[in-house]
């Protein structure tokens, strides 16, 4: 796969997890205590890849949740994974 492409995939991704950790008020707590940042934060920073990086570092952080989101938006965890060391290159 290209290098842009296979980031623009890794971002599509941490916005799907996003999406997903936020359907839960507690997790999406969680999200904002674990990561460190604001509502306005991750408002004004999503499109940064450090953020979108620390949104699935937050998932592979309880494998649970990792399981559970991968499930829901049709990828395996490890494509996850992947996809957040994709954003931290």
């Amino acid at each position: 796969m290209h290098e842009t492409n296979s980031k623009l995939e890794a971002s599509s991704l941490a916005f799907q997890a996003l999406a997903w950790a936020l359907m839960d008020t507690s997790r999406a707590d969680r999200l904002l205590a674990l990561t460190g940042l604001t509502p306005a934060g991750l408002r004004t920073s999503i499109h940064h890849r450090g953020t979108q990086a620390a949104i699935l570092s937050f998932l592979e952080a309880y494998e649970p949740d990792l399981i559970a989101c991968a499930e829901v938006i049709g990828v395996s965890p490890t494509h996850l994974v992947k996809a957040r060391e994709e954003l931290e290159l």
